[in-house]
């Protein structure tokens, strides 16, 4: 629900319209008029699901067996994911999938498009296998293809004031730092030369989302990538892997500092930055205090913690999702990723900074 000062900022940008479409398209129940999702698994809503050759899907049960219709729609959950989560809070459907809208029009576009694609990463794949996920470079080409479509749908004024409003999701690393984790070639490179590269790749690609009318970014840093159960199962104690956790702080602090340089080389560029390891952290070393039982095992696969087959149509899974930290090998339940994103959304600034995201939306 907006705060009083919320409505009536909106009510004023929305007087100022010219475009009746366009003054259709926010109203008054939200807080913004569209978001764009950029990332991997832990957002895409189905665009792998267009990707023939992709082996990093998720459109077949037990996937979505908490979903509306109980269906599998590509996310890699039992129910709704983290972009699905943020649409919620600021009164917004789920942004499509970006592959789903085909030739579409700028109409399409008003309420925004998720790019997301399981598997993406910051950096180009190196490995042909991964080039049916659809890598960072790639998801803001599309964007500036549907940046264009809206131009000409609302105006260049129009459109400029529509996506000065709306929220950028982004949500990458993950895999790049996995893959950095099992390839002895790419851990040849140090640490911190891969990560600055990831740094610096990422830093072009928001500059250039920026320059084609984005100035609300809420960027989100990584979990504890080692604490995952297809992380913890080569662990001979099952325990986290603390040199993936490491190398996952390490991207963190180089993300901390790209979006402080990118604030102070661009001026009116807002963001709120999403502290997802210390949030996830605290679901696992004190997972009765948030509704949690299982933090280790996934709730669906088989083998050792349900993570050395992943979650197939012959996989197990649990009956009691709601209090699993981990759906499969990789990713969050629906109740984590929406417990995520209440931290993000309302929570103190060691969990979301400079602002979290509800004051991010009433700038």
């Amino acid at each position: 629900m907006l705060h009083m000062a919320d409505y009536v900022h909106a009510r004023m940008i929305l007087s100022l319209l010219v475009f009746p479409i366009f003054q259709a398209s926010w109203s008054q129940g939200q807080a913004v008029p569209a978001i764009f999702v950029f990332g991997d698994s832990f957002v895409d809503v189905g665009n792998n699901n267009y990707l023939p050759l992709s082996l990093a899907k998720a459109n077949f049960p037990h996937n979505g067996i908490d979903f509306p219709a109980h269906i599998a729609t590509g996310r890699f959950s039992n129910g709704k994911n983290i972009a699905d989560f943020i649409a919620e809070k600021v009164g917004l459907p789920s942004s499509p999938p970006y592959l789903s809208l085909g030739s579409a029009s700028g109409v399409s576009y008003l309420t925004g498009v998720n790019f997301a694609s399981g598997g993406a990463g910051i950096l180009n794949p190196k490995n042909p296998l991964d080039t049916q996920s659809v890598p960072l470079c790639k998801q803001v080409q599309q964007y500036l293809e549907v940046q264009q479509g809206l131009t000409q749908h609302l105006g260049s004024s129009g459109a400029q004031k529509h996506l000065s409003k709306s929220l950028f999701f982004i949500s990458f690393g993950s895999n790049d730092i996995l893959a950095y984790s099992g390839s002895s070639d790419l851990r040849m490179t140090p640490l911190q030369e891969y990560v600055a590269q990831m740094a610096t790749t990422l830093k072009a690609q928001l500059k250039t989302i920026y320059v084609h009318g984005a100035r609300k970014f809420v960027v989100v840093g990584l979990p504890p990538i080692g604490c995952c159960p297809s992380q913890r199962i080569k662990n001979t104690t099952r325990g986290c892997r603390e040199d993936s956790n490491t190398w996952s702080l390490f991207f963190n602090d180089a993300l901390t500092s790209l979006l402080q340089e990118l604030k102070s080389e661009l001026g009116n560029m807002t963001y709120s930055y999403g502290h997802s390891y210390p949030i996830v952290k605290s679901f696992i070393e004190n997972p009765s205090a948030h509704g949690f039982r299982e933090v280790k095992a996934a709730c669906c696969g088989l083998g050792d913690l349900n993570a050395q087959i992943a979650c197939l149509p012959v996989s197990q899974h649990c009956s009691n999702r709601g209090d699993h930290l981990f759906w499969d090998l990789f990713h969050p339940t629906e109740a984590a990723a929406g417990l995520y994103v209440d931290y993000i959304y309302d929570g103190p600034s060691q969990y979301a900074s400079p602002i979290n995201v509800r004051q991010l939306t009433a700038i």
